[in-house]
């Protein structure tokens, strides 16, 4: 399993360089007075994000990250070398904690954002920024600032348009694996998706979207019960939801509380995850005559939201689908936007 989500770090930025201590001596010169030149700045430890990643993995064996200092001063008035920046990759999506405190630092959302994390030390005065008319060979210098340490704590939230939930084995990556680029595993058991998959789908009108295929939950999951808590909170940042149900999930189970089990575990979970704009979609319908899909329908209708019956083996129903979806995420953008 490749996929990691969180992490803690130890970064530290670099040493400003010292200044230096120095007096012009050079033939027929006497008394060239102080020349000791400023110590560079030690450099910052800067978190880049990239759209390119997608997990914390880098992070799992390497914990400690430190810039380098600056360099020293040095005679004949010469600056010593300020340090590169150390820059972290981080996926889009990420949100920085101080590990120690707890508080936010920044929440990471669009490819390419920056943020210092420690800032590194400032140069040294070299003794040529003391001379006075009174005291005009200083035999001192600055020494260069300390640099910031810290503790982060990464955690990624992934980015999607529409999350898609439900219980184990009701088919969501064998629907997202239809709708989309995404190829995740596929089995006829409880927990095949162990981590969550993102797919790009190419809706009418090529009107791209995000679909995320969450690990099933199950009763209790808000509690830490199952492997769905773990990744609830890549929910958060979903658009839109599709609550997939399946027609016989045996053990007692039926589409309805299914349904209704996916909604409570949302609502104790926290937020406002419950009541975004979602849809109802009944999966395997190949294994329902027409008389039962309608049964069916006419209840989960009365819940006031959207509701589809489809086969992602068949393919009835997955076009209507997709083109409802990336409609209803063109909207929620025009929304967001403003327009």
């Amino acid at each position: 399993m490749r996929f990691l989500d969180e992490a803690i770090i130890d970064v530290r930025a670099g040493n400003g360089g010292n200044g230096a201590v120095s007096f012009r001596r050079e033939k027929f010169i006497p008394r060239g007075g102080p020349d000791g030149g400023d110590g560079g700045s030690g450099g910052d430890v800067v978190f880049v994000a990239d759209a390119q990643m997608s997990t914390l993995l880098d992070f799992k064996y390497k914990k400690h990250f430190t810039a380098r200092n600056g360099e020293r001063g040095r005679g004949k008035q010469q600056s010593g070398k300020s340090a590169d920046d150390l820059l972290i990759k981080i996926p889009v999506g990420t949100v920085l904690f101080d590990a120690e405190s707890g508080e936010m630092l920044v929440d990471v959302l669009s490819d390419g954002e920056r943020f210092v994390a420690a800032k590194g030390g400032h140069g040294g005065k070299g003794n040529m920024n003391f001379a006075t008319a009174t005291r005009q060979a200083p035999a001192f210098a600055m020494p260069g600032g300390k640099a910031e340490t810290r503790q982060i704590r990464l955690e990624l939230k992934l980015l999607a348009d529409v999350g898609i939930i439900g219980l184990p084995n009701a088919g969501k990556s064998t629907l997202i694996s239809r709708i989309s680029n995404a190829r995740p595993k596929i089995a006829d058991y409880p927990f095949t998706t162990l981590v969550p998959n993102l797919g790009v789908v190419r809706g009418p009108g090529n009107r791209d979207f995000v679909v995320a295929d969450m690990p099933g939950l199950i009763a209790g999951a808000h509690e830490g019960i199952g492997l769905g808590f773990r990744f609830l909170k890549h929910i958060e940042r979903c658009k839109m939801l599709l609550f997939l149900v399946e027609p016989c999930g045996g053990e007692g189970r039926n589409p309805f509380s299914d349904f209704e089990t996916t909604e409570r575990e949302l609502r104790l979970y926290g937020g406002d995850m419950a009541d975004r704009p979602s849809v109802i979609v009944l999966s395997k319908r190949e294994l329902l005559s027409d008389a039962e899909v309608k049964k069916i329908s006419a209840k989960f209708k009365k819940t006031g939201r959207k509701y589809f019956a489809i086969s992602a083996v068949t393919g009835a129903g997955i076009d209507m689908l997709v083109s409802y979806l990336a409609g209803t995420v063109d909207e929620i953008r025009r929304e967001s936007d403003g327009e």
